[in-house]
């Protein structure tokens, strides 16, 4: 096509039916589009684990364990064999698994470069301005916060079904084009096939349903009544769910990390379970699949108003395209003018793909409401994490904020803005006259690279060791064969990857304490601390931390058989009890209740202080819910359980701060030790933004840290210099705790 005037679609009118009349699509170029997305993602990876689930998934793709349910074993074997393919590049396993997030959103945003040039190629002709309008369309889905901030590393297992619901929609557009010609319906059986298995990696993979029934229905709908067609779809979404098959047969052969451990004693239960997505079948599989131990109540009852649900989507929806804009995460901050920019050129990207066929406008217009409205009714949040100050709660409110929930609606809404973006070029082109006109007007284009710059700082996770060091940190300071109780995901999964991946202190057993409510973890437990599977601890990983390394336990953490510990449920003291540890009496006055985690707790510790250290991750938390505070010790950031009479006086080394710096105990010899030589500090002092609001109290951890070190040693020292530089290393924590050098909220937020 010639660039005139009179052949210019845009401007001669309602273009031709969805057609590619023969054309082949650009593959070279949605192909040199995804990676070059996947060169950014490289450049801003993370070099290591992160917090939240990326530990978690990192260490099952790496020994084939079972994450947390429903199990995602899709994408522990795809991560699996993408370490093994990529295991001759030297590069580490958390690496090799980021890079995987990388190639999987990458490859998203190519699908959806082909389908946003099919859309477009009505608009503007099959010639290169529908070939820039999808690599515009692309780059925007790509560099959309949350999906480049997903992208940098493996902290879900969403990328997969993000891939998964991009190359659905592809396909769909390929069919609609080719349905006349025999055969095309294999299309379609992809398409089947896809969601199927997806489904054994995240719902999020199913969400194309609706959109791909109503596309076929207003497309073909005699297909749906081809028995050949309906039989192979059948029976490839039977093979595509059989991947389930994956947990109970891992699960049988006790992976370190077990979770749901979904066993079951025949195949037919199993097979039950599977086909009936948990209602029914094998107990422990059907448990995982339905996801019921997070206990979430039914749609139906709301956990938030509708409308504060809505407004924290749009909160996220705020951040996707200029996030670095302004430091606040809430919503109205300065962030907003660019918000209803992109939120207008989406718009204008649903009006162009009605222009250029109804069947895709609908089929674009069931996605996007799946992936907003639906999906927000569904997922039925409670009030978001920073949203709705006034309720101060804090149980009322999201332990996080929830961003990456919307990946894939960020992505479809950046590939929209793309061509809304493409169309209004074009029609301000249509303006002038001549042979140059696109290239004139081409600086319009510009606007897809805000959310490149504005976002960059906030979505990198370049040089982020924070998650690993903030692991080694609290391994180390266990002593050999030490139990550290912990108190949720973060101070959980770290470690849990540090000890299965890179084999750093894999004689500590970790116990996180909301886990001890489910029946499967106290069992692992017990038989993951007996003898013959307790891990030997390794001295030279510090050489001359532990001068004298004991030798291993003699017995399990606990002397409760299974039944026993199946048997433990909430109980309500009717009068005073006295637990008995060594050098230890717990007094729990009537009318406290003890729930089943606190009794468990209870229970190890009972059985294994004379042969394991005892210690708690932090001051807070569950020591403090047992009452054993007041017998704790802190070891730099973990604190040990001392038994001790509390009457007699401190024995050597252990040093009482003041009053204003919370009065702890500090075994100051083995801290300032553990300070000054072991730990290491990657990513948690001197840092520009720290994105993610939810963990600050990480870094706050270590600002505590250094000032009550500060404290203790100007009590028990006369080194004023070594205050000085505690001091010193407090505030540079403090700002990092406060959101970073160029991440700390102003007034001038929202």
């Amino acid at each position: 096509m010639t660039s005139t005037e009179s052949e210019d679609p845009q401007v001669a009118g309602t273009p031709p039916p969805l057609r590619d009349g023969g054309a082949r699509p650009p593959y070279g170029l949605a192909l040199a589009t995804g990676l070059a997305l996947f060169a950014l993602y490289v450049l801003t990876l993370a070099p290591n684990t992160a917090f939240w689930d990326t530990s978690e998934y990192i260490a099952t793709a790496y020994i084939l364990g079972i994450p947390h349910p429903p199990g995602n074993p899709l994408f522990v074997v795809l991560a699996r064999t993408w370490l093994l393919l990529l295991s001759p590049l030297g590069l580490s396993v958390a690496v090799r698994v980021n890079l995987f997030a990388a190639a999987t959103s990458a490859a998203s945003s190519a699908f959806l470069m082909l389908v946003a040039h099919r859309i477009l190629v009505p608009i503007f002709g099959n010639d290169r301005r529908a070939c820039v309008g999808g690599v515009v369309a692309a780059l925007l889905a790509g560099t959309a916060f949350t999906v480049w901030n997903q992208s940098t590393v493996n902290e879900k297992v969403y990328t997969v079904s993000v891939l998964i619901i991009a190359l659905v929609t592809w396909l769909a557009v390929r069919w609609r084009d080719r349905r006349d010609e025999p055969g095309a319906e294999r299309y379609l059986l992809w398409a089947v096939f896809l969601l199927a298995i997806g489904l054994t990696n995240h719902q999020m993979s199913v969400l194309p349903l609706p959109a791909l029934g109503l596309f076929v229905l207003l497309s073909q709908p005699r297909v749906l009544l081809r028995p050949r067609v309906v039989g192979r779809a059948v029976l490839l979404a039977v093979v595509g769910l059989s991947f389930n098959f994956v947990l109970p047969v891992r699960s049988a052969l006790d992976p370190v990390i077990n979770e749901g451990e979904p066993v079951c004693s025949s195949a037919a239960g199993a097979a039950v379970a599977i086909y009936t997505n948990g209602h029914a079948g094998c107990p422990a599989l059907a448990y995982n699949l339905a996801r019921k131990q997070y206990q979430k109540p039914p749609v139906t009852q709301r956990m938030a108003p509708f409308a504060a649900q809505v407004r924290n989507y749009l909160q996220y929806f705020e951040w996707q395209w200029g996030r670095g804009l302004d430091p606040t995460e809430l919503p109205g901050s300065r962030r907003l003018p660019v918000a209803l920019l992109f939120g207008a050129l989406g718009l204008a990207g649903l009006w162009v793909t009605w222009r250029a066929d109804r069947v895709t406008f609908a089929y674009m217009l069931t996605l996007s409401l799946t992936l907003t409205l639906v999906l927000v009714y569904y997922l039925n949040f409670k009030y978001g994490y920073s949203l709705s100050p006034e309720i101060t709660d804090r149980s009322l409110h999201e332990v996080r904020e929830r961003d990456y929930f919307f990946i894939a609606s960020f992505l479809l809404w950046g590939m929209l803005a793309g061509i809304g973006l493409a169309w209004m070029w074009g029609a301000v082109a249509s303006t002038l006259k001549g042979a140059r006109r696109y290239l004139v007007t081409a600086p319009i284009l510009a606007v897809a690279l805000i959310p490149l710059g504005f976002n960059w700082m906030w979505a990198s996770r370049a040089g982020d060791w924070a998650a690993h060091d903030w692991a080694w940190d609290l391994l180390t300071s266990v002593e050999p064969y030490g139990i550290i109780f912990t108190n949720g995901d973060n101070d959980t999964f770290p470690l849990w990857y540090l000890q299965e991946v890179e084999g750093v202190r894999k004689d500590v057993t970790v116990i996180v304490g909301q886990y001890l409510f489910t029946d499967w973890y106290p069992r692992q437990l017990a038989r993951l601390t007996a003898p013959d599977r307790q891990r030997p601890f390794d001295p030279d990983l510090v050489p001359g931390l532990y001068a004298a390394p004991p030798e291993p336990p003699t017995h399990s953490i606990t002397t409760l058989t299974d039944d026993q510990m199946n048997a433990v449920g909430p109980a309500r003291l009717s009068e005073d009890a006295t637990i008995h540890l060594p050098r230890i009496d717990v007094v729990y006055p009537a009318g406290a209740e003890l729930n089943r985690a606190d009794q468990l707790a209870l229970a190890f510790i009972h059985d294994s202080i004379e042969e394991r250290p005892i210690y708690f991750a932090g001051a807070g938390g569950l020591i403090t819910d047992l009452g054993l505070d007041r017998w704790g010790v802190r070891q730099g950031l973990a604190v040990k359980l001392e038994p001790r009479t509390l009457a007699d006086s401190l024995p050597p080394g252990l040093v009482r701060g003041s009053r204003p710096y919370g009065a702890e105990v500090f075994d100051l010899p083995r801290s300032l030790e553990l300070y000054q030589k072991v730990y290491r500090y990657g990513g948690l002092r001197d840092r520009a933004v720290w994105a993610d609001r939810s963990t600050l109290n990480i870094p706050w951890h270590y600002y505590a840290m250094a000032l009550q070190l500060s404290d203790v040693v100007r009590t028990a020292t006369a080194d004023s210099s070594l205050v000085r530089d505690l001091q010193s290393d407090a505030l540079a924590f403090r700002v990092v705790s406060e959101g970073g050098a160029l991440g700390t909220p102003t007034d001038s937020g929202g």
